[in-house]
């Protein structure tokens, strides 16, 4: 068949972004793979697919497989691509939409400055709801946070576990440009404490107020962002007391704000979407 797509991209986080209201999409794992192929498809870090509603009272379904082929529950970058992908094709006219995901609904907002908005909601903090395996292992608190101890190629990690609708495990780091991301990334990702894997992030703190981040994804290696990764390492920075709220997060993408209430409040990030180009493939 020949598949209509936008290439898109938050803060550097690409995306193949699908109508799937208007043409029929039904692929396999390795479909995705060869769509979000830098060589032979589109190439992405995401594939976005864009459904009617299945839950009443919301505007859109939510659909999101990664670069690996597989579908996944959360991807915040992604949220804001297809607000601006669901205004731009004019799907809906309105400015705040209610979008139906694997892990809930979230609502992303466009705003008058062309930014986007979106509530994600807020996080999860029990490890075993991450999910995370804490059997015989003794954290340490720091503020309101407990640290837990992983251990990465022989030597103890402290992490903190968040889940923005994924898995998220945060460590603070020194400097992220000579942080290990890629070489303890993907054994952090596939660490068997984490039975449905994990997104790995690497914090650098600056000030209350900023961060770096680099963020190994779970099924797509390290992205130029991650927005439920720069939500999942707020959220852990303000528990910990190393941030206060509104903090901006510097990716190598871009910048998001983060801001967080504490405790059950949402989480509220803001970021651009920006299209690239639009396409058309035969797969």
């Amino acid at each position: 068949m020949k598949l209509k797509f936008t290439k898109m991209h938050g803060a550097g986080n690409d995306f193949v972004v699908i109508d799937a209201i208007n043409q029929a999409i039904d692929f396999t794992p390795a479909q995705w793979q060869y769509l979000a192929d830098r060589r032979f498809g589109v190439g992405a870090d995401q594939m976005l697919v864009v459904e009617k509603p299945q839950a009443a009272g919301v505007d859109f379904r939510y659909r999101i497989y990664n670069a690996d082929g597989g579908e996944v529950e959360q991807c915040g970058n992604g949220a804001r691509a297809f607000v601006r992908f669901v205004t731009d094709k004019k799907l809906t006219d309105k400015h705040s939409i209610k979008v139906e995901t694997m892990s809930g609904i979230i609502e992303p907002r466009l705003e008058a400055n062309g930014q986007i908005t979106v509530d994600m909601g807020a996080p999860i903090l029990t490890p075993e709801e991450v999910p995370f395996d804490t059997t015989d292992l003794l954290c340490k608190a720091e503020g309101e946070d407990n640290l837990w101890p992983l251990d990465v190629k022989g030597e103890t990690t402290w992490i903190s576990v968040v889940s923005m609708g994924n898995p998220h495990a945060v460590q603070v780091v020194a400097d992220v440009e000579t942080a290990p991301v890629r070489e303890d990334g993907v054994l952090i990702e596939h660490h068997p404490r984490f039975p449905k894997r994990v997104n790995a992030g690497f914090m650098q703190v600056l000030d209350q107020h900023h961060i770096k981040l680099r963020v190994f994804e779970r099924g797509a290696g390290e992205t130029l962002a991650c927005g439920t990764g720069a939500c999942a390492a707020v959220v852990a920075g303000i528990r910990r007391g190393l941030l206060a709220s509104p903090v901006k997060v510097q990716t190598r993408g871009g910048e998001l704000v983060i801001a967080w209430g504490g405790h059950d409040a949402p989480v509220m990030m803001t970021g651009p979407a920006v299209t690239v180009f639009e396409g058309e493939i035969e797969i």
